[in-house]
């Protein structure tokens, strides 16, 4: 198997759903990923220059493992509720080295 990678997804989310989203992550979106085969850990970021910018920061043991969690069911269903916070991502994906 190779070796662990981070996902680091930054959304630029609308001024009046931050802390909806900060709830969303913490409260459905994270348990939810929790429950997928080879999830490690996600963490939520708020940009302190930005603070509508939060990353997640998703560590699957392996890119199979981060492709589960988006292929799964409930990764669907949490989906637009998601999408209706935010106003643009942008993703940068790491093979994790040490």
């Amino acid at each position: 198997m190779g070796n662990a990678i981070e996902r680091h997804v930054t959304f630029h989310v609308i001024a009046a759903e931050v802390e909806a989203f900060e709830k969303f992550f913490i409260q459905d979106y994270r348990p939810a990923m929790a429950t997928i085969a080879g999830f490690i850990k996600a963490e939520l970021l708020k940009d302190s220059e930005n603070p509508q910018d939060l990353q997640m920061v998703l560590r699957f043991e392996s890119s199979q493992a981060a492709a589960d969690w988006r292929a799964s069911e409930v990764h669907a269903a949490l989906k637009p509720r998601l999408k209706s916070m935010y106003n643009g991502s942008e993703l940068q994906i790491y093979e994790v080295l040490a």
